[in-house]
């Protein structure tokens, strides 16, 4: 198993490595990550290839017992590169290019960056091919990250103008396709159709999804050209991988299509950043661990966990005494199976001063080093139990032909799809159940359970899967908006909403409404949920049922006839349909009722409370990780607040 940190040696005095990689092995590490930003210090100058300092530090860390992931520094070219290549920068939406100072700031689509990439990585490659101490290559860091998965420069109008000519072979089709008859934005060929800069109101919606399949190809495509090389030149002792950033759903690109190319996928898990008064949610976190899982349905690497407070400019919250150490748990809990701590020192100039790691500035073992140390000195014990497959019964499907779609057209201003994941994902979480979190072109047939939060692009082939899938007993939760749109992001002609999925839902929706901030409708329960109530906010679909059972009604003077929930028996299955944003007692106590219905187990526990289920071996484990500065509970253990443990289940 490997344990350790990020280590970025040339920052500092080089009489402090072997001071350095000792205290690494004290605290319990055997491995380092290195060179993902130290292109300038390979390439001086054009040309002259000098890896003299890493050939040195890696000899060090061989010494100290430390293996190597070495990042190809890709992310942050050298400054003489950009003077003489100025086109090499990208540049946002209104035409600024991007300047020098920065990282990320290349184009992806920049033919001249590419060269260049393809120099230094074949020269480190080809330079540490057969270093035993290197087990991975890291291909760039954090592709997409901070807004450099955006750029507009004329490079990639010209690209995309040749994505679009492949795609639709004739410029007569992508009029049609696109209906460019509205607002007379007909073209007479590919040469006119613009990147979708900004406009007076809006681009046409097909134009900016493919777009952003565009950006997606774009950023698939650089990392392809990396990946590709260093298959090719790589020791075969040597993997490769790509260290993904949070906030996943944002972003301009599936990380699905990197991750399928990798041998094994890594993360960097921060649950607060400078700005945040508060960390992300337990259930947040969770989710983003079974997403990433959800890349390879493997488990995964982090390479950047968190350890003290983050921040460029505006300082976020510091975790408190062994909470970010509760991270750690959390994520091996979900499927870490090997993690790198950021970082071993925080750095005292540049941009990231305000970015801690295990050390400070006053280079002392103080706190965080001792948690670390602890995480590691206790997880070492359950390799076997960390690196057990996960199996869950439970799927939340996304797709990001939708997720674009959303946001272009965002239809309500409450509206934000992490949201809506999340309020569909946090009842099965609060049950503590194992959750995928998988892209819908992932084979979904193995589940007993499909959440599908506002999937409103749903065409006849992803129709009859859901239908084949009910018809052999699974069970469905689709939530608002669902099957308004085909894949090129237009409008169903012809079909009433939900479209492809409205016999297997056994409703119709002839209305909807878009509801604002601080608006809310009352909804009724009505049968089993007779005198239970809840609310609906940011949309609300009104549902007419024609085979399917009401379960909670609108309550309100128009539309009390229209349903908001709705359950309909189809094949051996059955399909729940939510249509608006209902709050969380009302779906936590229907959430309950399905999973019990399945058989699934779950474990009830205080909320902040977080229990995850291994099974090794026809041994249960628990891991128990408490999100909160209060002692709890469960089954005679006491965890004292933000404390964690992993314990083998006693038969009951």
């Amino acid at each position: 198993m490997y344990l350790g940190v990020d280590y970025y040696p040339e920052h500092w005095n080089v009489n402090t490595i072997d001071e350095d990689m000792q205290r690494m092995r004290e605290m319990g590490a055997n491995i380092i990550r290195i060179g993902e930003f130290a292109w300038h210090l390979m390439e001086k100058k054009e040309g002259k290839y000098d890896f003299s300092f890493f050939d040195m530090v890696i000899e060090k860390a061989k010494k100290h017992g430390l293996k190597v992931i070495f990042g190809t520094p890709t992310a942050t070219f050298p400054a003489w590169l950009a003077q003489k290549h100025p086109s090499i920068l990208s540049e946002d939406e209104y035409g600024h290019k991007r300047s020098f100072g920065g990282r990320r700031q290349y184009c992806f689509n920049s033919q001249v960056y590419r060269e260049y990439t393809e120099k230094i990585v074949t020269k480190l490659v080809e330079h540490y091919k057969d270093e035993d101490a290197i087990i991975a290559w890291q291909i760039d860091n954090e592709m997409g990250h901070e807004g450099s998965d955006i750029c507009y420069c004329y490079q990639c109008e010209s690209k995309f103008r040749e994505f679009l000519k492949n795609k639709y072979k004739d410029i007569h089709i992508l009029n049609e396709v696109y209906g460019t008859i509205f607002w007379g934005q007909t073209y007479n060929n590919f040469g006119e159709v613009p990147a979708p800069r900004p406009t007076i109101t809006i681009h046409n919606p097909s134009l900016a999804l493919d777009w952003a399949r565009f950006r997606s190809y774009s950023i698939e495509s650089y990392a392809k050209l990396q990946i590709d090389l260093v298959r090719r030149l790589k020791g075969k002792h040597q993997q490769i991988t790509h260290n993904f950033s949070g906030g996943f759903f944002d972003k301009a690109f599936d990380f699905n299509k990197i991750a399928e190319k990798l041998d094994f996928v890594s993360y960097d898990n921060y649950p607060v950043w400078g700005g945040l008064k508060e960390p992300l949610s337990p259930a947040h976190i969770a989710m983003t661990h079974d997403y990433i899982r959800g890349l390879k349905c493997k488990n995964y690497w982090i390479v950047e966990e968190l350890m003290g407070a983050q921040g460029h400019n505006i300082i976020g919250y510091p975790p408190r005494p062994n909470e970010a150490k509760m991270w750690a748990y959390q994520a091996v809990a979900h499927g870490c199976e090997n993690m790198l701590f950021f970082r071993w020192r925080g750095m005292t100039r540049g941009a990231e001063q305000f970015c801690l790691g295990i050390i400070d500035q006053d280079n002392e073992n103080g706190r965080k080093f001792y948690e670390v140390q602890s995480f590691i000195n206790d997880i070492e014990n359950y390799e076997d139990v960390i690196k057990s497959e996960i199996k869950s019964d439970i799927a939340i499907l996304y797709d990001f032909d939708n997720i674009w779609s959303w946001r272009h057209q965002q239809q309500s201003l409450e509206f934000n799809f992490t949201e809506e994941l999340l309020r569909l994902y946090i009842p099965f979480y609060n049950l503590n159940t194992n959750i995928d979190v998988i892209s819908i072109d992932k084979d979904f047939s193995k589940y007993k359970i499909l959440v599908v939060p506002v999937m409103q692009i749903i065409d006849e082939e992803l129709g009859k899967r859901f239908e084949e899938f009910s018809k052999n007993g699974g069970k469905i939760i689709f939530s608002f908006r669902a099957g308004i749109k085909d894949k090129n992001n237009n409008i169903h002609f012809g079909k009433v909403i939900p479209c492809n999925i409205r016999d297997m839902a056994g409703i119709r929706i002839k209305e909807s409404e878009s509801l604002q901030k601080g608006q809310e409708v009352e909804i009724l329960g009505v049968g089993r949920y007779e005198n239970k109530r809840g609310l609906c906010s940011v949309w609300r679909d009104l549902i007419t049922p024609e085979n399917a059972k009401v379960l909670y009604r609108y309550n309100d003077e128009f539309y009390r006839e229209k349903a908001c929930i709705t359950e309909n028996t189809y094949g051996d299955g059955k399909v729940y349909y939510i249509g608006g944003g209902v709050d969380s007692d009302v779906l936590s106590e229907l959430a309950k009722e399905v999973v019990m219905e399945n058989n699934i187990s779950y474990i009830e526990s205080e909320r902040g409370l977080e229990v995850y289920r291994r099974n090794v071996k026809d041994e249960e484990w628990l891991f128990i990780i408490n999100h909160t500065d209060k002692e709890m509970k469960l089954e005679g253990n006491i965890l004292k607040a933000y404390d964690s443990k992993i314990i083998k289940r006693k038969s009951s």
